[in-house]
């Protein structure tokens, strides 16, 4: 079946989201450890991409650990310290596929608020046919309904939309719903995919 959109997730598709990278330069690994085991930094998270308000989320969890407040704090104050750096090769491919007039859209668990901090430091993420944020949307994945919720917005069959994301249950609740569907590990992987499948050529990708 023809492709007739290729989506891209965020979060280690196009921007590195490592948080534990961040703390462990900042605290030491040990510590690091230490916080993210007494503290549901990935539950934290899941609210804030669910639509619960990015401030409060992060407000609620820091003063319910009072041992660990300050550093739970920087996930407000040094969000683009944590959520970073762009992988570069991935941005070339979103680039590249536009640039050949393949729709692309986007497909992200992600706060409505902390989503504009990230669009400020990495224009790229405007450049976007159509994007599907959870925290705007107030439904996340893998729950089926986002995806129904795509396939309603953007009038595509879901056989013809092609997905990569990094995490397997995103990628099986897509490939449920008939999605083409590939699995992100690297942006070299994903190039080899899109040129096998014809939406771009070696000489997009050098």
């Amino acid at each position: 079946m023809a492709i007739n959109a290729v989506i891209f997730d965020i979060g280690n598709v196009l921007i590195e989201w490592q948080p534990e990278k961040y703390f462990d330069r900042v605290l030491g690994k040990a510590k690091r450890r230490e916080m993210f085991g007494e503290v549901d930094i990935h539950g934290m998270m899941v609210k804030i991409d669910a639509g619960n308000v990015f401030a409060d989320v992060v407000e609620d969890t820091a003063w319910a650990h009072s041992k660990w407040r300050q550093e739970v704090l920087k996930f407000r104050w040094k969000w683009t310290e944590i959520a970073q750096p762009e992988i570069p090769d991935s941005v070339k491919l979103l680039r590249a596929l536009r640039a050949k007039g393949v729709p692309v859209f986007a497909l992200s668990n992600f706060g409505k608020e902390n989503f504009p901090l990230s669009e400020a430091q990495f224009p790229f993420l405007k450049e976007f046919d159509r994007r599907y944020i959870s925290g705007e949307m107030k439904m996340i994945k893998p729950d089926p309904e986002i995806y129904a919720a795509v396939e309603a917005d953007c009038g595509l069959d879901p056989e013809t939309l092609f997905f990569t994301d990094d995490r397997e249950d995103n990628i099986a609740a897509a490939a449920a719903r008939g999605w083409q569907t590939h699995r992100f590990e690297t942006p070299e992987g994903l190039a080899r995919r899109l040129v096998e499948e014809g939406l771009l050529t070696q000489e997009n990708i050098a």
